[in-house]
């Protein structure tokens, strides 16, 4: 089994903060719990990725604790994680912010 490079996009940053500051808002700590299990669920594309359906043309990964999807690529030697999305959003908006950056070509 080969090792792959788990590459996050600076994006990926920016909506793990909006996801954050949205809990936050509605009840302090929660913003927090978020954070760590969309980390956790990120992390598990170690063993799982390339199992996931595919969306827009990238793999989807649901989150476990959250109404939020990881989309990402595989390529021989990285997973590329994309966004992170909040599955509540019109389609339209979520393949919107798909396009906003993109996708790595494969290798």
């Amino acid at each position: 089994m080969t090792v792959k490079e788990l590459v996050v996009l600076e994006q990926v940053a920016v909506d793990l903060r909006q996801g954050k500051r949205f809990y936050d808002d509605n009840q302090q700590g929660i913003g927090d719990y978020f954070f760590d299990s969309i980390i956790a669920d990120i992390e598990s594309l170690r063993l799982y990725a390339g199992v996931h359906s595919k969306q827009f043309g990238l793999y989807r990964m649901l989150a476990k604790r959250f109404p939020f999807a990881i989309y990402y690529d595989v390529s021989e030697t990285a997973i590329i994680v994309i966004a992170v999305l909040d599955l509540r959003r019109n389609p339209t908006w979520l393949r919107k912010q798909l396009n906003r950056t993109p996708s790595p070509k494969k290798t």
